[in-house]
């Protein structure tokens, strides 16, 4: 795998970071649970710092780290605030938009993790913050059930 590769799956990963700080920020204003916001805005910092410690790598391969989300992000942060409106800020909602992102997440760091010859050490990076927006995904899933299990008895 080229230097350039490698920076494009880092800046890949930057962004998704990114896009989770923003997207569980977002979500984090607008639910009336006090542990959701908490938890909400826990995985905000989580994002922020994964981004923070897939930077330096991004230099060290020679490249610029990005400093702002996707696109698809941004998009995905606007359905939250359209999604909102019509059906209310409801925590089901924004567990269910949380849930979305980490669906997204994961796919973005599962694909670097099988892209060729990613070099051993930032691959030990990569698989380590998988398993931790896994663990992100599963408790998101969790809590989105309970709160369904609530709203429909």
């Amino acid at each position: 795998m080229s230097h350039d590769d490698i920076v494009d799956t880092l800046n890949d990963l930057i962004e998704t970071s990114k896009d989770g700080e923003f997207g569980f920020l977002a979500c984090a204003k607008h639910v009336q649970s006090e542990e959701l916001r908490q938890l909400f805005t826990t995985r905000a910092d989580e994002c922020r710092r994964a981004a923070e410690e897939l930077a330096p790598l991004v230099t060290q391969y020679g490249g610029e780290p990005k400093d702002e989300g996707t696109a698809s992000g941004s998009l995905h942060r606007g359905w939250v605030a359209v999604r909102g409106s019509l059906v209310g800020y409801t925590d089901q909602a924004m567990l269910d938009e949380c849930e979305r992102g980490e669906d997204a997440a994961l796919a973005r760091y599962r694909a670097a993790l099988r892209a060729d010859d990613l070099p051993e050490p930032v691959k030990a990076v990569v698989a380590r913050m998988q398993l931790g927006v896994q663990r992100n995904h599963d408790q998101i899933k969790m809590l989105r059930d309970r709160e369904r299990a609530k709203t429909s008895s």
